[in-house]
């Protein structure tokens, strides 16, 4: 059986890996729209967090595998449909993940200062389309909306000591605009309570302990939580006694020293809407925010919050908005559910299109991390394991593979880029990043990525 997968990242790599463990005969190719493998491993994982990018070997070694052929440099959509990707191949896994983000809605968001957190994200990372991006870092103030793991890792990016960030593989560009940085107070804001956030403990942690930057939290928001997480499951419990021990409890004198002396602060604010982001005189740059006062309605994950009917202006000339990615519909044969933002499936197999699946975001939605992801394409990879075993993947034609695609992008002059082609990259990156003391100095151009191939 030859197997089709568009997209490499996590999503991709562990239903390849699955697919070719479980079947000694599949052979598995991987077309991906960059030049570059690895998804959000490489463009999302904060670059403070090198021990999450280990993952990286399992693909490498997967990739290697001489019965899975990587094809970068290929748009699916684009430079070949996915009708003829189904012609070329027995079953096609669409593992795109989520390339867009999910808008606030409100006036004023297309103001100067305002950002969406992927959009930022892919800037320090060094996300080909991002790289322009130059954000205005020349406020004291930065207001991020959410409270996950991104919205603390812009602020830890934010708030963090050079010298910790130079030891890292942020991009070059995005480390001298960080030095000139005059940003030195960032507010999480959410429309829920401290029993709702979204962030883990490890993040939360790392945060409190960052260095030069002190917490503050509002005591208010925490007094009497102690009884509601009483029979809460245990991450959350630990999470919230984390967040009412660093509102309540003083810290110890040395620790206290350091706070006071700490040039910076983080806060998180807790049942607040966004309205409107509000301009400068001259109406083009953000100066701060109108936000709701809600309250909540019903208990714990599921409590709605619903405005009270007054508002608060927070002054901030920065405006990072994190309220989540957001799968787009890749072509027209695929179905797709636009509420959702997700192809609407069952384990993997997308339905009404027999020989069609997904896996990771666009299967299940741009949730969890990546353990969440793996399990979650293993689960598709099953599927498609299961549909071969009962003969509902026709095997007794042969089909093309990468050799039908091959001339389809031949004829539409797309050369795609292989895995030792990547690794040429690869090398060069890290060769880099030695003379500057860091791990990669990543390349962000995608032309000078090709010309470096002798493409």
């Amino acid at each position: 059986p030859r197997v089709c997968v568009v997209g490499s990242g996590p999503a991709g790599f562990y239903t390849a890996q699955h697919i070719l463990k479980h079947h000694g005969g599949a052979r598995v190719d991987i077309y991906e729209k960059l030049p570059v493998p690895f998804g959000l491993v490489r463009f999302g994982v904060a670059p403070d967090h090198p021990e999450v990018k280990n993952v990286i070997n399992t693909f490498t070694q997967t990739a290697r595998s001489e019965r899975c052929a990587y094809y970068g440099n290929v748009t699916v959509g684009r430079d070949v449909t996915v009708a003829e990707l189904q012609q070329a191949y027995h079953a096609v896994v669409l593992s795109y993940g989520a390339e867009d983000n999910r808008v606030l809605g409100i006036p004023g968001e297309n103001l100067s200062g305002v950002y969406s957190a992927r959009a930022f994200v892919g800037w320090y990372n060094g996300l080909p389309e991002n790289r322009d991006l130059k954000p205005d870092l020349s406020c004291d103030t930065a207001l991020i909306l959410g409270h996950g793991n991104v919205a603390l890792d812009i602020a830890r990016i934010l708030l963090s000591p050079l010298d910790l960030l130079r030891k890292t593989d942020i991009t070059d560009s995005s480390l001298a605009a960080l030095a000139c940085s005059k940003v030195k107070r960032v507010w999480l804001v959410g429309r829920r309570g401290p029993l709702q956030v979204a962030f883990t403990i490890k993040e939360l942690r790392e945060m409190i302990n960052l260095p030069g930057a002190r917490p503050v939290l509002n005591p208010a928001d925490f007094t009497g939580l102690e009884n509601a997480i009483k029979d809460a499951p245990r991450p959350r419990k630990r999470l919230t006694e984390l967040m009412i021990k660093t509102a309540l409890e003083k810290p110890a004198e040395k620790v206290m020293e350091a706070q006071a002396a700490a040039p910076r602060e983080w806060g998180l604010k807790f049942q607040r809407s966004p309205q409107e982001v509000l301009p400068t005189a001259d109406g083009r740059r953000a100066r701060g925010i109108r936000m709701a006062l809600t309250h909540l309605e019903g208990l714990g994950d599921s409590a709605k919050a619903v405005p009270t009917g007054d508002m608060e202006e927070l002054e901030c000339g920065l405006v990072l908005s994190s309220i989540g990615y957001r799968s787009l519909p890749l072509d027209p044969v695929v179905p797709f559910d636009t509420q959702r933002g997700v192809i609407p499936n069952s384990s993997g197999r997308v339905e009404g299109v027999p020989g069609l699946y997904c896996s990771g975001w666009v299967k299940r939605g741009p949730t969890g991390v990546i353990i969440t992801t793996m399990n979650d394409s293993f689960d598709t990879a099953q599927s498609v394991l299961e549909d071969l075993q009962l003969g509902v993947l026709d095997v007794s034609t042969s089909r093309e593979g990468f050799g039908a695609v091959e001339s389809i992008l031949h004829s539409r002059g797309v050369r795609p880029v292989s895995f030792s082609d990547w690794e040429k990259i690869d090398a060069a990156e890290v060769a880099r990043g030695k003379a500057a003391g860091k791990p990669r100095e990543k390349i962000v151009d995608p032309q000078e990525m090709l010309r470096l191939i002798g493409h």
